[in-house]
């Protein structure tokens, strides 16, 4: 399966997120000394927290560092499919340390309003915090770009950390342009907005990693592609039951069954199930772990026509989202046939209805209903 072009492309994917990290710990560390000093000196609540929340971006982009490098370890015995899912963890870290950091900025905010200290900002330090300003919203852009270009959940958190900084700092500095015309001192105010809306992106990004954790609905653009590329084999009457198993980022696995004539000896579903794997995993990434089979009847037309009756009978119910597999036989008189059914009924209760109604068309046909989740 180009285990090969599998592990360059994970190489070079580690090398990049650790490059942008490292920028990004350079850039916030030199951020956060010269907003702590300006905070100190011009007894600026905004400032020093600004310069925290610097700090914490610093610290986060080293937490990626590190998930990133334990996340690229190759697979073992003891992990067979790798170790993809520990950036997860450290999004899961990262997420929390924003949190914390939030919270912190909010208590010291409060008690800057209950016990208020005048500000005195010099004309350095405004130019200090424009400069910052540019460089947050350039970093931002940055980061978040490569990010997205290789699919890291922890690098688009930060770039848009950095960009929600540079907005924080524009505030900061409308607030000492505000108390330097009109004496009106909005410090702790604006701190108490920057605390919020760090602590808002903490949660944004912790409940974001909790679903990556617990597993989300795969993206049905992907999911569409995938059956396109299987339903591509002339065989192929049908692409069904498709689950997609995430171990980290660009590291999928899935399973599939497929509808094939009854005509089609083993050798030959051998032999298609492997184009099938090799095309999907080439044009997608995607490696098809499982591949099931339904038998399609092809020669009787009085299953057929069963086969309409079934689907429109099933198919009436909201709740029955799909029919697949189906296979009957006149001669056993049997029956079988898989349906998608959705959040909204319970799957025994489904069954149930289904059975009833559909042993009252065909009461001497065995049957047999296997409900699939909607996925």
């Amino acid at each position: 399966m180009e285990n090969g072009n599998m592990e360059a492309l994970t190489a070079g994917r580690e090398k990049a997120i650790v490059k942008t990290s490292v920028i990004g710990v350079v850039t916030n560390v030199f951020l956060a000394v010269f907003k702590a000093v300006i905070g100190m000196i011009s007894h600026s609540i905004a400032v020093t927290l600004d310069a925290v929340n610097n700090l914490s971006d610093a610290l986060s982009s080293v937490i990626t560092i590190v998930g990133a490098k334990l996340g690229a370890k190759k697979p073992n015995k003891k992990h067979p499919l790798g170790y993809g899912r520990i950036e997860y963890l450290s999004s899961m870290i990262v997420a929390a340390i924003v949190l914390y950091a939030g919270i912190t900025s909010l208590v010291e905010s409060v008690k800057k309003i209950i016990t208020p200290e005048t500000a005195d900002y010099s004309t350095v330090s405004l130019i200090i915090i424009s400069v910052a300003i540019v460089v947050k919203l350039i970093l931002g852009q940055y980061v978040k770009k490569q990010g997205k270009k290789y699919n890291s959940g922890a690098l688009v958190a930060s770039g848009s950390d950095a960009l929600f900084d540079a907005v924080l700092s524009a505030s900061v500095l409308a607030s000492a342009i505000v108390y330097l015309i009109w004496h009106i001192s909005l410090e702790a105010y604006v701190g108490v907005v920057i605390a919020g809306i760090i602590i808002k992106a903490g949660v944004e990004m912790m409940i974001e990693t909790l679903n990556d954790i617990l597993g989300k609905r795969s993206d049905r653009e992907e999911v569409a592609e995938i059956k396109r590329l299987i339903c591509e084999e002339p065989e192929v009457r049908g692409a069904y039951d498709l689950i997609m198993y995430n171990y980290g980022p660009n590291k999928n696995y899935a399973s599939v069954h497929l509808e094939l004539p009854d005509t089609m000896t083993v050798d030959e579903v051998d032999k298609l199930t492997r184009r099938v794997q090799a095309n999907v995993y080439v044009k997608t990434g995607v490696i098809l772990t499982g591949i099931g089979v339904y038998s399609f009847n092809t020669s009787d037309e009085e299953v057929a026509k069963i086969r309409n009756t079934v689907q429109k009978t099933v198919l009436a119910h909201d709740w029955a989202l799909q029919l697949h597999g189906f296979y009957a036989s006149t001669e056993s008189k049997s029956m079988r046939f898989d349906v998608v059914v959705s959040f909204d009924i319970d799957s025994k209760e489904a069954v149930g209805i289904l059975t009833e109604e559909v042993k009252s068309l065909y009461p001497d046909y065995k049957l047999l209903i296997v409900t699939d989740i909607d996925a």
